[in-house]
């Protein structure tokens, strides 16, 4: 099963290439995120996609210490954050690494890309 609909199957596509792409509006120029089809904005429906950075900064975070889920219970502990894009939108998603832990507010992060457990390609921040 894969997370993919009609309007995310390019911005899974692009993950599974190791590239974090995102909408931007052909009207209003807004870069939105989770991927719609039409601008959150001016509700345009013409819509582009675009290469981010992948450059963030860490807005806010919680490290889980407690596995919501038994199939969760061998990554515990980790870190869920928001991260601002330097390209605007805000992404809830998870901090790896081995320093992940020690994350502040304000932390500069770098996307990579790990493998879902649904085959999905995801993307994920990692301090810098």
């Amino acid at each position: 099963m894969t997370l993919a609909n009609g309007d995310s199957q390019e911005y899974f596509a692009a993950a599974k290439e190791g590239r974090l792409t995102f909408q931007k509006c052909n009207r209003c120029d807004a870069v939105q995120f989770p991927p719609r089809h039409h601008c959150t904005t001016c509700w345009e429906a013409d819509l582009a996609w675009i290469d981010s950075t992948g450059k963030g900064k860490v807005e806010t975070f919680t490290i889980v210490r407690r596995a919501p889920l038994p199939a969760y219970a061998d990554k515990v502990p980790y870190v869920i954050a928001a991260i601002n894009v330097a390209e605007g939108p805000r992404m809830i998603t998870t901090l790896v690494g081995e320093d992940a832990l020690d994350v502040q507010i304000g932390d500069t992060v770098a996307v990579t890309f790990e493998q879902g457990k649904d085959g999905d390609t995801l993307p994920v921040f990692q301090r810098t």
